[in-house]
C-alpha cells in the first residue's frame, strides 16, 4: 500500500488505486499523512477543512470522514502494512512505516543526492525523486489556507530538487540535458532566480549566449514590473560571469557530443543516449518548447510507484546507473514487437484518425499519449494495433508493444517485467538490467529519449500500472488501451481520451460481410440488422456469431438470430473456444469491489436496461452517495453508460452475464473480489 501526496491524493495497493470519497475526506487523509505517527487534534482538521466559519456539526462531519477513511484502509489490507487510523481522545493518529508515503520517499532520495559532490550518482536519484510527482501536491484537497501552505512548502522542495538535477547534469558536462531540465521549470516559475541563473549558465555553456541573456533582461521587466524590485545576487552574478566570458572569447561550449561523452559514467540516467542520428532526425531541441503542463518540470520521469525496490536503496542507485552506462548506446535493429495487424479489421475511420491527430502532433513539444478506451468486447487492441502498424513508418527508431494483462486471467503484469522486455529489447545486456521498476523506468525514458519511438501498452488497469511504462522523449507517442477510462492519466499526463463506441447497423454487417462472405449476409439483411442488435453491435460478439456460422455453412443468419434470441442461450453462442463476452466481462466484474458487483447484479434487474440513481438505490438497498459512487465507477469501467446527467443504460449482454453470475452465486456481486484471479483472457 502507497500513499501520495506528489499529486492527486492518492492510495494504491498494487496497481490499484482505493476510493478515497469526496475532496474532504482526501484532505482529511492528506493532513494525517502530512504528519504522519502523530496525534492530529480535531480542532486542526477543523480549521484546515473549513475556511470560513465552520458549520455547527463540523466535529461529526470530520469523524464521519474518519470513520469512512478507516473502512476503506481496512479494505486495502492496511493491517497487513503495519497501518493503522486509530483515535486518541479528540485527536487522529495514522500510524503507517513513513517509507510507503511518496514525499517522504522523495525526500530521503534528494538528501542522498550530491548533485557537485557525486553528480553521476546525483542524476538517477532525483530523476527518481521527481519522478515521483504527478501533477500539483495536494491536489483534490480544499482550497484552504494551511493546505495551500502545505502544497506551496512541497512545491518548493521541488523545485529545489529540479535546481539541483540541473547542477548535476553541469557537473557531469551534460549542459543540454541541464537546460532542457531547467527551462520548462523556469516557464512556470519565471520570478525564480536562482532557477532562471543555473537556466542561463546551461544555455551559454550549450552555445546560446543569446537565449541566456534574454533570460536575464526578461526575468529583470518581470521582477521590475511585478514586484518592483532589481534582480538580485545570483541572477545578476550569472549574467555578469556570461558577459565576462563573451569578452575573454570563452563563450562556445563543447559540441553536444563532446558534451555527453564526457558525462558518460551517467549518460543513461540522464537522458542522452549514444547513437549519431543528425540534428535533423532528433527533431527540435529539448529546450524549444519544453514546457510539460502538470508533469514534474526539470524530468523526463513519470511516476514509477509499481516498482520493487526501496527509494534511495544502493540497489535502486546501482541499477540506474550500471544500466545507463551500458545501455545508452543504440546495438542492432529497431524493435518491432507489435503483434500482427488484426484480420478483417474494418470502419473506426473517425477513431483512427482521432489517435492520428494525438500522436503525431509534434508541436506540443511533448510525449504525445492516447488511451483508447471502451467496453469489453469493442475492439480497443484492435483498433490500437491496426493504427500502430499504418503509422509504422513515422516510428523508424521502433515499435513497442506489451499486454499489462490488466483484464486477463491472473495477475496483472507488473511494470518491472515489461520494462525489463523493453530494454532487451533496445539493446540492452541482460545483466545491465537494473532490477527495480523505478531504476528500470529511468534508463528506459533516458535510451528513449531522442528516439521516434511507438509504444503500444494494451490492456491496462490502471493509470498506476501505466506510468512507469510512459517514454519521456518529444518525439515518442504511446498508445494505451484500456476498458477503465484511466482518468488519472488524463489528469497528471495530459493523456487524450479517444473513445470507443459500438459498432451501427451498416458497419456490423459490415463486418459479418467480411467474415462469412458478402453473398451470405446479402441473403437476409434484416437477419444481419438483428444479429448487430443481439450482439450490442460488440465486435467481438459479431466475430463469435460468425464463428457459428463458419462452423454451420448451412445456418442461415436468422437461424442463429432465433437462437440468439433466447436469452437463456446468448451468451453460450456468443463464445468460441477461450474467446467470447462472457470471458471478456468475467474479467471485468473481477476487477470490481464486493460492493460494485452487487450494484451491477441489481441493476441487471432493470427492465429495460434504462435507470437513474434513485432507481440504482432502490433496487441495490444502498444509500444515494454510496449508489452514485458505485455506478461513477461502473460508469468508468465501461459496464455503464451514463447517456445523459443522471440517465444511466447498461447493455443487454453485460445484464444477462450480470444475471447469471447472480443466479450462480445466490447473491449479487459474489464474484466481484476485486483480485482478478478468475476467468479467461477477456482482452478487447
Amino acid at each position: 500500500m502507497e500513499f501520495s501526496l506528489l499529486g492527486p491524493i492518492a492510495v494504491t495497493t498494487g496497481s490499484a488505486e482505493l476510493s478515497l470519497g469526496p475532496a474532504k475526506r482526501r484532505s482529511v487523509l492528506a493532513l494525517l499523512l502530512l504528519q504522519p505517527n502523530t496525534t492530529v487534534p480535531l480542532e486542526q482538521l477543523i480549521d484546515s477543512l473549513w475556511e470560513d466559519e465552520p458549520p455547527e456539526h463540523a466535529r461529526t462531519v470530520v469523524q464521519g470522514h474518519v470513520s469512512r477513511l478507516r473502512a476503506t484502509l481496512a479494505e486495502g489490507g492496511a493491517e497487513a502494512y503495519g497501518i493503522e487510523l486509530t483515535t486518541h481522545g479528540s485527536a487522529y493518529l495514522l500510524r503507517l512505516p513513513e517509507e510507503l508515503i511518496d514525499a517522504h520517499r522523495f525526500g530521503e532520495l534528494v538528501a542522498l543526492a550530491r548533485p557537485e559532490a557525486a553528480p553521476a550518482d546525483a542524476v538517477p536519484l532525483l530523476r527518481e525523486a521527481l519522478g515521483l510527482w504527478h501533477g500539483p501536491a495536494l491536489t483534490g484537497t480544499v482550497t484552504s489556507p494551511p493546505f495551500a501552505a502545505a502544497a506551496h512548502a512541497l512545491e518548493e522542495r521541488r523545485l529545489t530538487a529540479v535546481e539541483a538535477l540541473g547542477r548535476a547534469h553541469g557537473a557531469l558536462g551534460e549542459h543540454e540535458q541541464a537546460a532542457a531540465i531547467l527551462y520548462s521549470a523556469a516557464v512556470n516559475h519565471p520570478l525564480r532566480e536562482g532557477l532562471i541563473a543555473g537556466l542561463m549558465r546551461a544555455l551559454f555553456r550549450t552555445g546560446r549566449q543569446s537565449d541566456a541573456l534574454e533570460w536575464f533582461h526578461r526575468t529583470r521587466r518581470l521582477l521590475n514590473e511585478e514586484l518592483g524590485v532589481d534582480p538580485g545576487e545570483r541572477l545578476r552574478g550569472a549574467y555578469e560571469e556570461i558577459l565576462r566570458a563573451e569578452a575573454a572569447g570563452s563563450g562556445q561550449a563543447k559540441p553536444a557530443g563532446g558534451a555527453r561523452a564526457a558525462g558518460a559514467a551517467s549518460a543513461g540516467a540522464s537522458g542522452a543516449p549514444g547513437g549519431s542520428r543528425s540534428a535533423a532526425d532528433r527533431g527540435p531541441r529539448p529546450v524549444a518548447g519544453a514546457d510539460r503542463g502538470p508533469v514534474p518540470d526539470g524530468t523526463d520521469a513519470v511516476d514509477a510507484r509499481g516498482g520493487e525496490a526501496v527509494p534511495g536503496g544502493d540497489g535502486a542507485r546501482a541499477g540506474a546507473t550500471d544500466g545507463a552506462r551500458a545501455g545508452s548506446g543504440r546495438t542492432g535493429a529497431a524493435p518491432r514487437l507489435l503483434p500482427r495487424a488484426p484480420a478483417r479489421f474494418l470502419g473506426r475511420e473517425q477513431e483512427l484518425a482521432a489517435l492520428t491527430a494525438v500522436l503525431t502532433d509534434g508541436g506540443t513539444g511533448e510525449s504525445s499519449l492516447a488511451v483508447v478506451a471502451g467496453p469489453a468486447g469493442v475492439g480497443k487492441t484492435a483498433c490500437a494495433v491496426q493504427w500502430a502498424h499504418l503509422r509504422a513508418g513515422d516510428f523508424p527508431d521502433g515499435q513497442l508493444f506489451a499486454d499489462l494483462r490488466g483484464f486477463g486471467e491472473g495477475d496483472e503484469a507488473p511494470p518491472a517485467e515489461i520494462l525489463r522486455d523493453f530494454l532487451l529489447a533496445l539493446g540492452t545486456p541482460p545483466e545491465r538490467v537494473p532490477g527495480s521498476a523505478q531504476a528500470a523506468s529511468a534508463l528506459f525514458r533516458s535510451l528513449v529519449a531522442e528516439r521516434r519511438l511507438l509504444v503500444v501498452l494494451d490492456n491496462a488497469r490502471s493509470s498506476a500500472q501505466v506510468r512507469p511504462l510512459l517514454p519521456g522523449g518529444p518525439h515518442c507517442a504511446t498508445v494505451v488501451t484500456s476498458r477503465s477510462r484511466l482518468d488519472g492519466l488524463v489528469a497528471t499526463d495530459c493523456a487524450r481520451p479517444v473513445g470507443l463506441q459500438t459498432l451501427g447497423h451498416e458497419e456490423g454487417a459490415a463486418l459479418l460481410g467480411a467474415m462469412l462472405g458478402p453473398e451470405r449476409v446479402a441473403e437476409d439483411p434484416a437477419a444481419a440488422r438483428e444479429l448487430v442488435d443481439l450482439c450490442d453491435g460488440l465486435p467481438l460478439a459479431l466475430r463469435a456469431a460468425a464463428a457459428q456460422l463458419t462452423a454451420r455453412p448451412r445456418w442461415r443468419l436468422a437461424r442463429l438470430a432465433a437462437a440468439l434470441r433466447d436469452e437463456r442461450r446468448r451468451l453460450a453462442l456468443l463464445s468460441a473456444e477461450d474467446t467470447g463476452i462472457a470471458a471478456a466481462l468475467r474479467m471485468s466484474v473481477a476487477r470490481l469491489s464486493a460492493d460494485d458487483a452487487q450494484l451491477l447484479s441489481a441493476l441487471a434487474t432493470s427492465a429495460d436496461g434504462h435507470l437513474n440513481a434513485s432507481l440504482a438505490a432502490a433496487l441495490a438497498g444502498y444509500d444515494p452517495e454510496r449508489t452514485q459512487d458505485g455506478l461513477d465507477r461502473l460508469a468508468e469501467m465501461h459496464l455503464v453508460d451514463e447517456e445523459a446527467t443522471d440517465v444511466y443504460t447498461i447493455s443487454t449482454l453485460t445484464q444477462l452475464f450480470a444475471r447469471d453470475e447472480r443466479g450462480e452465486s445466490g447473491e449479487g456481486g459474489k464474484h466481484g473480489t476485486g483480485d482478478g484471479s478468475k476467468g479467461s483472457d477477456g482482452r478487447g
